[in-house]
């Protein structure tokens, strides 16, 4: 389950003490800024895997057919049969791997599969001949970031392999950059399309002319437009956020400082004050007695921890909005509960409302805010959200 709910969100929320809200018109907006980018007639491909980055993969996969978005990427066989049997019929791109004795699924459900090793080629055409089922494959070309992909040896026999069955339709090829997000030099992003331009050559050379080549992730579809060929791969960008500080600033000193345009983040966390208490001087808190208050204090007690992917690290080091106001994480996050102080926050009550991730108010607590605090990537953030706290589009 994604935690996904169709029900009115203000009549559903009543009753929750903990919840996700996706903003439709954020995610339109993001869609339209990366389509102003690519042009109309590149294939936009929202990337739902890691349950939609956290977000909801139910919610961002109908967001998506909705503003714009023309296929899918996942990484596994369970997220593309999920996006089947819930009734997207889109073109589906599994992009990890698929043990070989479930092949005939992807045949079945008419799926569409990287093949990146030698082995996945013969599997798959003994697949096909036994079943006499078709399936579509995207050639995944290892050019420098050294996990998966077909090395240059390796593509001709791949391709040698696949011609045997003509049920099998090479119809991509695509490749995956290893240093573009994090850094404003992109001199081994171009080393790596040149290797992936070889790799396009040797394809012809074999009489192979994909249909669908495709190279750029978000990173890539935001600064250069020689990466985005038939199809972008649109990742963490369409759920609001830049992959990196380094490719904002790329991104501004190429467009200038003066444009209005950019991408808004979609998902804001609330929660809500499960107790107040007052509490003396000197008094500790939590687990391990690793805060002491030197005043008389009030405290809100948050009815979420880092089961709930509220990372511990956070612990005596985050915020969370109440009232509009910073409340400051007092004492160790909890399994199930967290503790913050509200002395300077007047009339805060139980049930009322707290934000974790994103703006309330005036005050907004970002991703990257977080990943900050804990050393990672907003990525990470948000993909590790409990995937059973209910979640909401709203307009």
């Amino acid at each position: 389950m994604s935690g996904a709910s169709h029900q009115d969100p203000l009549k559903a929320i009543r009753d929750l003490t903990t919840w996700i809200e996706i903003s439709e018109s954020a995610y339109a907006g993001n869609l339209r800024f990366v389509r102003r980018l690519v042009g109309p007639e590149v294939e936009i491909s929202a990337v739902v895997k890691a349950n939609g980055y956290g977000h909801g993969w139910e919610l961002i996969a109908r967001l998506a057919a909705d503003h714009g978005g023309g296929s899918f990427c996942v990484h596994s066989l369970e997220e593309a049969l999920q996006l089947r049997h819930a009734g997207h019929r889109q073109d589906i791109l599994l992009l990890g791997q698929v043990m070989r004795r479930r092949l005939p699924e992807v045949a079945e459900q008419g799926l569409t599969l990287a093949i990146f090793d030698p082995g996945s080629a013969d599997a798959l055409v003994a697949t096909c001949r036994r079943l006499r089922r078709s399936v579509k494959v995207h050639l995944k070309i290892e050019t420098g970031t050294h996990r998966q992909g077909l090395c240059d040896e390796e593509l001709r026999a791949v391709v040698e392999t696949l011609k045997k069955e003509p049920r099998i339709d090479i119809e991509g090829a695509y490749t995956h950059y290893a240093n573009i997000e994090d850094t404003t030099r992109h001199d081994y992003a171009e080393h790596q399309q040149e290797r992936f331009r070889a790799a396009l050559r040797q394809l012809a050379d074999l009489g192979i002319k994909p249909r669908k080549v495709h190279t750029a992730c978000s990173a890539a579809a935001l600064l250069f437009a020689d990466t985005h060929y038939q199809m972008v791969r649109l990742g963490i960008s369409q759920y609001g956020f830049w992959p990196s500080r380094e490719t904002q600033v790329s991104y501004k000193l190429q467009q200038g400082t003066d444009r209005s345009e950019t991408l808004q983040p979609l998902l804001t966390w609330k929660t809500r004050v499960g107790q107040v208490k007052s509490i003396a001087a000197d008094s500790f808190i939590g687990y391990g007695c690793s805060y002491q208050v030197t005043r008389p204090s009030r405290l809100a007690i948050l009815p979420i921890g880092y089961s709930d992917g509220y990372d511990r690290n956070l612990s005596n080091r985050g915020h969370v909005l109440i009232h509009g106001r910073r409340a400051p994480i007092r004492g160790r996050i909890c399994m199930n509960l967290t503790m913050v102080d509200i002395t300077d926050i007047p009339a805060v009550a139980p049930e009322d409302e707290v934000v974790l991730l994103g703006r309330q108010g005036q005050q907004e607590i970002r991703a990257e805010d977080l990943a900050q605090h804990i050393g990672t990537i907003q990525y990470e953030v948000v993909s590790r959200l409990r995937s059973s706290i209910p979640r909401f589009v709203v307009p």
